[in-house]
């Protein structure tokens, strides 16, 4: 087969608060004709770093530094003439990002971003038809902002194509979507490659969604390709000890709900460390001596011609390792016995919440939640699951107080509720250090100076984070830190109730393990009822008691969380429940 990409000994280094920083060390990866790969690993792995170098869009202000090739259709991408790389981005390139918002222009209309890339209005049509979206010479006058997330990426996929390029790149498109959209994205991106004969580079942090498409898997940890080989032999086989925690470090429908979620250890090496050795040694159970002086590279380890593992342990040990059982680190408490007579916590009657939808004559009140009726006893945890627009947020935004009610009434426990948002960097105050941000919330009770600085330790001591973490700001932390910051604001003065907004939508699975290990040993150390709103059936499974499922605002099933996955009665719950990602090893 002829590579449409071609990467070799790729090093890249950016500035960043005026030091310069090695992100990609050493990538050497071809994709093929017609080949999806999955390339995995978790954030600041350089997953996105290698696409922008595919796509020859580093980003300037950070003063890149390239060594090595990188080659898509004949073209240079790293350091050709300007000119040749815009080409080779209009005629055998296209993109699909996380977010289409930050991509698609806000102030044109959806068909008029198409046609740009050399189209007619006819072929435009065709292109949103064959992309899924409904009724498509309607929304080709559409603005973006008038589409939900899961069109946009439609339209995204649309324009991504609309050149027939040889490779698209997609960029974490279904990290915050809903199961059902990822699903249908993922069908979309599979279609591309049949239909249209393009390859895929699909990037991701969760496995599962790679194993659903993709022909080959690549794992990167820490800038360097960890493991390379077919879909089937790295799910079925891994030959890394880091692909091993990746796969057990995923979040699944079969999980223990009443264990503790496991989690890759945390790295403690410097970058300084990462330089020389195995920079994965720190956190790999199989480390020896050779691991601290010696950089694996993928020939050291090939369990097959083409699947190959930078690692200095056999592929044999490391198998032995995956398949050996591990035992539980500990267990989660179920409800206190002495709550299951008390008064409920929560209790929500008749709530209807409403909204004003667009201007003039398109003007229209649209009922976000409607008739919902919900009680939550004390020490419970319910689980609220469903699709963006179902209203689930609402509800809890209501609850928190944040969000008026058209009608019906909403009664708390003593003690009130705080509210744990999805985007915990946009929620913390920039310009205040995290002591001052969790100081703030004890202001109402006057303590002393030395009392507070006590609280707040404390606090970060119950986050698993040090006192010194006081003196920085959000920007200094990194996105599981700063999640755990928003866990200690809303619980350094006990709540009766935590609400969670998808507080773990956006992090790798072994982030979102440990964060979702926290809230559950909050609940039961401060003894606090939790509503959690979650997308994903198995995240709702594992936090709740009970889930409810919501649907176009109204509740349309609640009940145990083990039988509501495993004896769904509603189509609706169903259809969420067989779009959850799996791994998927039968190819």
């Amino acid at each position: 087969m002829t590579a449409v990409a071609s990467v070799r000994d790729l090093r890249l280094s950016l500035e960043r608060d005026g030091a310069r920083s090695e992100v990609l060390r050493g990538i050497d990866l071809d994709i093929e004709a017609g080949e999806i790969v999955g390339l995995v690993g978790e954030s600041g792995s350089g997953k996105s770093m290698l696409a922008m170098s595919l796509l020859g869009l580093l980003p300037e202000a950070a003063h890149p530094e390239v060594t090595g090739t990188v080659e898509v259709a004949g073209t240079d991408m790293a350091h050709g003439p300007e000119a040749a790389r815009r080409e080779t981005r209009r005629t055998a390139l296209g993109a699909v990002f996380q977010d289409p918002m930050t991509s698609l222009n806000p102030t044109m209309r959806v068909g008029r971003q198409i046609t740009e890339t050399g189209q007619d209005r006819a072929g435009a049509i065709a292109l949103l038809d064959a992309m899924g979206v409904p009724d498509p010479a309607m929304r080709f006058s559409v603005y973006p902002h008038e589409l939900s997330g899961g069109l946009r990426q439609r339209v995204m996929a649309a324009i991504a194509v609309a050149g027939r390029p040889a490779l698209v790149v997609a960029d974490e498109p279904t990290t915050a979507l809903d199961v059902t959209v990822q699903a249908q994205l993922l069908d979309l991106l599979r279609e591309l490659r049949d239909v249209h004969g393009c390859s895929v580079l699909l990037i991701t942090h969760d496995l599962g969604v790679a194993s659903q498409i993709a022909d080959r898997i690549a794992v990167m940890y820490a800038g360097r390709l960890a493991e390379v080989g077919p879909a089937h032999a790295v799910l079925t086989a891994p030959a890394h000890p880091y692909t091993v925690g990746l796969m057990r470090s995923r979040l699944s429908l079969s999980l223990d709900r009443r264990a503790q979620l496991p989690t890759l250890p945390v790295d403690t090496l410097d970058a300084a460390e990462r330089v020389v050795g195995c920079p994965y040694r720190a956190r790999c159970p199989l480390a020896f001596d050779r691991c601290a002086t010696e950089m694996p590279t993928l020939a050291d380890s090939q369990p097959a011609p083409d699947h190959g593992a930078a690692c200095l342990v056999s592929a044999e040990t490391v198998r032995a390792h995956a398949t050996a059982t591990i035992e539980p680190v500990g267990r989660v408490a179920d409800v206190l016995p002495e709550h299951r007579d008390a008064a409920p916590a929560v209790v929500v009657s008749g709530l209807v919440c409403s909204y004003t939808s667009g201007h003039g004559r398109r003007r229209r009140t649209v009922h976000a939640v409607q008739g919902v009726d919900l009680t939550v006893g004390a020490g419970e945890a319910l689980a609220i699951v469903g699709e963006s627009g179902s209203g689930k947020s609402t509800l809890l935004r209501a609850v928190a107080g944040l969000v008026p009610a058209a009608s019906g009434s909403i009664t708390l426990a003593d003690g009130g509720a705080q509210m744990v948002f999805q985007d915990a960097g946009s929620s913390l105050t920039p310009w205040m250090s995290i002591g001052e941000t969790l100081g703030e919330r004890l202001a109402a009770q006057r303590l002393g100076r030395g009392e507070t600085e006590r609280r707040v330790a404390a606090a970060l001591d119950g986050i698993g984070l040090p006192t010194s973490v006081a003196r920085l700001r959000p920007a200094d932390l990194s996105g599981g830190q700063r999640q755990r910051v928003a866990l200690a604001r809303a619980t350094i003065v006990r709540p009766a109730v935590l609400l969670c907004d998808e507080p773990t939508s956006a992090l790798d699975a072994s982030l979102a393990a440990m964060t979702l290990n926290l809230i559950r040993d909050m609940r039961r150390e401060l003894d606090m009822t939790v509503l959690f709103v979650t997308h994903d059936l198995a995240v709702a499974r594992l936090m709740g008691d009970r889930i409810a499922v919501v649907h176009d605002g109204r509740i349309v099933e609640i009940g145990d969380a083990d039988a509501v996955v495993r004896d769904p009665q509603e189509p609706y719950t169903r259809t969420l429940v067989a779009s959850v990602p799996e791994i998927a090893v039968a190819r």
